[in-house]
């Protein structure tokens, strides 16, 4: 296991921003092919011997954890096709109570696999939701499978799980009509459903500006309807509101594209195959599996570590002329 280390210096880059946030995406892999996200034929999917074992998962969050992590969140691809997800929940469960451990998912298997994640150790569920429609969300994921995902959000409220997280992508021209239907939705289940900008992270390059609808236009459309009040500030990647006339349920927006949150980012992100991402948008990757493979210790890989969040840049560009797309898409990287 190598020189464990006790509580560090905080883990910051070179803006000063304090990393607490880490996403893990234990799987590259996905039953669902979302336009904004994969090809219709899939992609060359990484071969289990290339994965981080439940081992490495471990390890490497332990290391973060004592540099200052307090969240995790397991992402993927689709990260309910590991495996081993209810084995790694309860590896990074017992690295301390206090340690905020979330998990985003399509929801399509939720049915079974909600009451075992709540029992290791799992503490909250997002599910990837994009439209109510059938024949819509069928067309956005190209399955048919609406109506497991609404089973799998029944089955995470059964096991549990506190406040449920949706995330809904908006896409102009596309399912933007449905977005008073998804606040009606928070108010009628106590939902957090969160509407997130379209972003360029599609493997199949299409995305356009165009079809970005600002956040702050989703805002107004549900304002029209229903009046909101700000609720949260600081280092969270959505501005979060509740209803100004006491209704159950919050909305946020996520605006990656036309009011970036990059001065306030406290997050990482691990791959699959164990690269280290320090944005979204990266442009370059700091490898940790190949080190943690031939031996490292945990001093050589927190210098590692240290060194790739330090450079860290400002902020990606997305709304600028100057913006050069990372060369792998979202189920690549880990939502």
């Amino acid at each position: 296991m190598g020189d464990t280390l006790p509580l560090a210096e905080p883990l910051v880059d070179q803006h000063r921003r304090a990393v607490t946030d880490l996403r893990i995406s234990v799987v590259d892999r996905c039953n669902l092919r979302c336009t904004y996200c994969m090809p219709a034929a899939g992609l060359a999917w990484l071969g289990r011997h290339e994965l981080l074992t439940p081992e490495e998962i471990e390890r490497l969050a332990r290391l973060f954890v004592g540099l200052g992590v307090t969240e995790i969140k397991l992402t993927g691809g689709e990260p309910t096709v590991r495996p081993e997800l209810v084995a790694i929940v309860a590896r990074l469960r017992a690295l301390g109570e206090g340690l905020d451990l979330s998990m985003t998912t399509n929801g399509l298997t939720l049915d079974r696999l909600a009451a075992p994640l709540r029992a290791a150790g799992l503490d909250r569920l997002t599910v990837s939701l994009d439209s109510l429609l059938a024949h819509r969300y069928a067309e956005m994921t190209r399955r048919d499978a609406l109506d497991r995902a609404r089973r799998g959000l029944e089955a995470a409220a059964g096991a549990g799980f506190g406040e449920l997280k949706v995330n809904c992508v908006v896409v102009a021209g596309t399912n933007d009509d449905e977005i008073v239907d998804f606040a009606e939705l928070a108010r009628a289940q106590g939902l957090a459903v969160r509407f997130i900008e379209y972003m360029p992270l599609d493997a199949d390059r299409a995305w356009e500006r165009d079809k970005v609808l600002a956040s702050a236009e989703v805002r107004s459309r549900i304002e029209a309807v229903h009046p909101l009040r700000p609720l949260n500030t600081g280092a969270h990647p959505a501005r979060t509101f509740a209803f100004a006339d006491g209704a159950p349920g919050t909305v946020g927006f996520v605006s990656s594209v036309t009011e970036p949150f990059c001065d306030t980012c406290n997050r990482v992100r691990i791959t699959a195959e164990g690269q280290l991402r320090t944005c979204l948008f990266s442009l370059t990757e700091t490898d940790l599996r190949a080190p943690l493979r031939a031996g490292a210790g945990d001093a050589e890989l927190t210098e590692l570590v240290r060194a790739s969040v330090w450079a860290k840049w400002a902020g990606h560009r997305i709304d600028h002329p100057d913006f050069v797309r990372p060369a792998r898409s979202m189920s690549m990287i880990g939502g």
